[in-house]
């Protein structure tokens, strides 16, 4: 069992955090145990079919037998919702001997996998090393793994926040901790977490907690060392919804939404035209076609630039999507 010891300060210092990183970090989790991650196996499949074998043994690497995950590529977010060039940042400045403590830690009892042995040569620079190809691969494998479905994935995380600030405001914090998991429990001034490997307590210190909702997370997490500050990655709410279908474009809700003419102008927009040519196509005047643009651009559903006398109209990538364009 893990505990937190929060006061007073530290509980008007809980905050939600959205950590993309911590997202990669989980999704590696899935990649390693399918079985915990039933709803991810269409995902996961995508992705190792994907994935660099090179990449994807380093990666693996990464997780423990028990799905631990090192704290310094897991770090608390500083701010709502960092980006993942930041988290990066925060990692490659990780002094040598964090690096050290947290993979060990990761691994322990069992030896360190051999993708991770550099680490105990002499030296600071072999993990310098190591840090280095790390962000390089996190970067890689957010942009081949993460990226594409990032939008959509932030969007539930955001709900789930919405969700628990709501309870937070109605219920206090035990309303709030203790519908965050079933191994959570909030009681006279202390967070514990159970059915946890490590077993410490974790004084806030003023310091605060940050709750970081995750998609990638079956149980809680707080980190594995009793020397970072309080957080706590918990599973998200409507992780069932993630993979979805999305529905089909309705050509008839896009009329209803935006009129005939200004439809037909952003369907007719699949190439960059002009005022005068979209008027002769449409059989009206460029006046009449302007105005309709006008209303489109300043929408964000077209863009416009400059090509000598002309100004050229295209769709935006909102446009296309509106339009049902692939």
């Amino acid at each position: 069992m893990i505990s937190f010891l929060l006061d007073v300060d530290d509980l008007a210092d809980t905050r939600f955090a959205i950590s993309p990183l911590r997202e990669v970090m989980g999704s590696l989790r899935a990649l390693r145990a399918p079985g915990l991650y039933p709803l991810h196996t269409p995902w996961r499949r995508s992705v190792l079919e994907r994935l660099d074998p090179a990449d994807a043994r380093l990666l693996r690497a990464l997780v423990g037998r028990n799905l631990t995950l090192p704290d310094f590529l897991t770090p608390r977010p500083t701010t709502f919702a960092p980006t993942l060039a930041d988290q990066l940042t925060v990692v490659g400045t990780t002094p040598p001997e964090l690096v050290r403590r947290d993979l060990l830690a990761t691994h322990a009892p069992h030896p360190l996998p051999d993708a991770l042995r550099q680490i105990t040569a002499p030296g600071d620079a072999p993990v310098a090393e190591l840090v280095e190809e790390l962000c390089e691969l996190l970067h890689r494998y957010w942009e081949l793994a993460v990226s594409p479905d990032w939008s959509r994935m932030r969007l539930v995380l955001e709900a789930d926040i919405t969700h628990r600030a709501r309870q937070l405001a109605t219920g206090g914090a035990h309303l709030l901790f203790c519908d965050l998991h079933r191994n959570v429990r909030w009681r006279d001034g202390v967070l514990r977490v159970d059915q946890m490997i490590a077993r410490h307590e974790v004084d806030g210190s003023g310091r605060g907690l940050r709750l970081v909702p995750s998609l990638f997370s079956h149980k809680p997490a707080p980190p594995v060392s009793a020397a970072e500050a309080p957080m706590l990655a918990y599973p998200s709410r409507g992780a069932a919804t993630l993979w979805e279908p999305r529905p089909e474009p309705d050509a008839s809700a896009l009329t209803a939404l935006l009129g005939a003419p200004r439809t037909t102008v952003l369907r007719l927009l699949t190439e960059p035209l002009p005022t005068v040519e979209l008027a002769r196509r449409l059989g009206v005047t460029p006046s009449a076609v302007s105005q309709h643009l006008k209303v489109l651009h300043a929408t964000g559903l077209v863009t416009r630039a400059r090509d000598g006398r002309r100004v050229l109209y295209r769709r935006t990538a909102l446009g296309d999507q509106l339009a049902g364009a692939t």
